[in-house]
């Protein structure tokens, strides 16, 4: 397992367009996605001791998000022949055991993964309806652990102030996570 982390938000950057299967047996595009006032899109996949550690903040933070006109959408583009914990059958399973409030993706080719640069689970990016990219950092202080309950929530706290004024906070930290597992003719 290598560790990596995320690089410096490209602000202003639009989203790639996507349409994508969804565990909930439907396609899903980037407009179908995204929210009024933005779309938070999350990197993330099943086996990974990161996303693990915080599957239950991303419920909560992407739950609290829809107040603030904010939808969310989860994409695993891990090589599932590879990794077969990060199959589609252990996405339904694991989307329907966390109650997960927002579509998980596949991206069996792994185009849409390097289409938005994504280099790790996690990885977050936080578009603003209008302004574009405006967020890519952490969830929080968490590592393959739950940071303390009462840390401080950076992506909810970055996404909250997006809806509200359409621009992420200018200093960002990283989110670190487990490398995308590449298809090796993918790389």
């Amino acid at each position: 397992m290598v560790s990596l982390t995320t690089p410096v938000a490209d602000f202003g950057l639009s989203p790639p367009d996507f349409c994508l299967p969804g565990v909930d047996g439907r396609d899903w595009t980037l407009s179908q996605c995204m929210g009024e006032n933005g779309l938070l899109v999350m990197f993330i996949c099943n086996h990974c001791p990161y996303v693990i550690a915080v599957r239950d903040r991303i419920v909560r933070d992407t739950n609290e998000l829809k107040n603030f006109g904010i939808a969310s959408v989860a994409i695993m583009s891990n090589d599932s022949a590879a990794y077969p914990e990060d199959s589609f059958a252990n996405m339904q399973r694991i989307a329907e055991n966390c109650q997960f409030g927002f579509p998980y993706l596949l991206d069996d080719s792994q185009a849409v993964a390097k289409a938005y640069g994504a280099v790790c689970t996690p990885d977050f990016f936080g578009y603003h309806v209008t302004n574009g990219l405006q967020y890519r950092g952490r969830l929080d202080a968490s590592r393959k652990q739950a940071a303390p309950a009462d840390t401080i929530r950076d992506l909810f706290t970055a996404m909250k102030g997006i809806a509200v004024n359409g621009k992420g906070p200018v200093e960002q930290i990283p989110s670190i996570g487990c490398s995308i597992k590449w298809k090796p003719d993918s790389l």
